[in-house]
């Protein structure tokens, strides 16, 4: 109980009956379909609109482009749900608490207004194509080009480790409008990719085989002179790339801190539950003190990091959210994440290791919280620069 007890401050009563709706729909309408998703390596494109008829796609985008008209308090309680539905692969963060707001902060009036409404229903579905097979973190680096020729960019170059990978019809490209230039030579690039598939200068690689995340699609993609509109431009004027992704990877990098608590919270229920029943040499796991002192350990680091990113929450509502706090709250929460599942699953012994049990896929699905996002490397450099 000393976790559920805790209620976070910035929960309200319409965000608590948003919280109950959410937690049903999933239970109803994906929990039943994510033996099938990961087995497959996808979400069903259906399950889009499905979530889109719901509600659960754009809820923090303003209502006049078909959104939910919340805040990133509403990402927080679809985020948080989906962990501990074990709900994972689908996308949604990605397309609507990263894409959509680059769209509705940099986009223009007629941008927003043809692609957002779209996004909201799951008509389209978004992705965002930051890194290289060359290129990681180091996003000034970046060696996809996108030449302005007459009316139209030139597209040129290979990213790779795309969420939505295969099934998005929108992609926002990190290019060099200015290849002379490092970060001012960078802008961001939105490619309609319905438009432009099978013309032969655009292509998908293939769904990419990963350690955990198995129903989430994630591939390569490859530019070979594509040509796309000079207004899909996102922004006035080129070269604000760079910065655009500053000013809102604070927000990508407090979604994945939220999935990280989300993850932590349920890891410890279902071993509070478990060793509470299993037995050993005469007595239940939970009566050795060992089990007794780790676990309030990991319960002590649960809530700690449940308060910190709660904060961290309250702050990026009220813009005060600065890039190195961010970065603390990403680090931080995913290295707790990875060390208590894996201390976790070593309180369910050899049944922690069978893919059946809950445990042993969020230990799979815990790795790459460390790595995107800006690895957990990047986010100390940059908390470092601040000292």
């Amino acid at each position: 109980m000393l976790l559920e007890n805790y209620t976070s401050p910035w929960m309200d009563e319409e965000l608590h009956i948003m919280r109950d709706a959410v937690r049903k729909f999933f239970a109803k309408e994906f929990v039943p379909l994510m033996p099938k998703w990961e087995k497959q390596g996808y979400v069903d494109r259906e399950a889009w609109l499905t979530a889109g008829k719901a509600g659960i796609l754009c809820a923090s985008i303003p209502q006049q482009y078909g959104g939910g008209g919340g805040n990133f308090k509403h990402e927080m309680v679809l985020v948080e749900e989906m962990g501990y539905a074990h709900v994972s692969g689908f996308g949604n963060g990605v397309h609507s608490g990263i894409v959509a707001h680059y769209i509705n902060s940099y986009g223009s009036e007629q941008q927003k207004q043809k692609w957002l409404p779209k996004m909201a229903s799951g008509e389209i579905v978004s992705a965002i194509a930051m890194t290289e097979p060359g290129t990681g973190s180091d996003l000034q680096a970046v060696t996809t080009t996108a030449i302005k020729q007459g009316a139209h960019y030139v597209l040129n170059g290979q990213k790779t480790f795309l969420t939505n990978g295969q099934t998005a019809n929108l992609i926002c490209v990190v290019a060099k409008t200015d290849p002379s230039e490092s970060a001012k030579g960078i802008s961001l690039i939105m490619v309609e990719t319905d438009s432009i598939e099978g013309d032969g200068g655009f292509s998908r690689g293939r769904n990419l085989e990963k350690l955990g995340m198995k129903a989430q699609d994630t591939s390569e993609i490859f530019f070979d002179n594509v040509e796309v509109p000079a207004e899909n431009l996102l922004g006035s004027v080129e070269g604000k790339g760079f910065i655009q992704l500053m000013e809102q990877l604070p927000q990508e990098r407090l979604i994945i801190a939220v999935g990280a608590c989300a993850a932590i919270e349920t890891a410890l229920r279902l071993t509070a539950e478990y060793v509470k029943e299993r037995k050993a040499f005469g007595k239940r796991i939970l009566d050795f003190q060992n089990t007794q002192f780790r676990l309030a350990e990991r319960y002590t680091e649960a809530k700690l990091a449940r308060v910190f990113v709660d904060d961290c929450a309250m702050k990026l509502a009220e813009g005060k959210l600065d890039a190195a706090t961010a970065a603390m709250a990403k680090w931080w929460t995913t290295q707790k994440q990875c060390e208590i599942v894996d201390e976790c699953l070593q309180f369910f012994g050899g049944y922690g290791y069978m893919m059946e049990y809950p445990i042993a896929k969020m230990y799979a699905d815990a790795r790459i919280q460390k790595i995107y996002g800006g690895s957990n490397e990047i986010m100390k450099l940059l908390i470092a620069r601040e000292i």
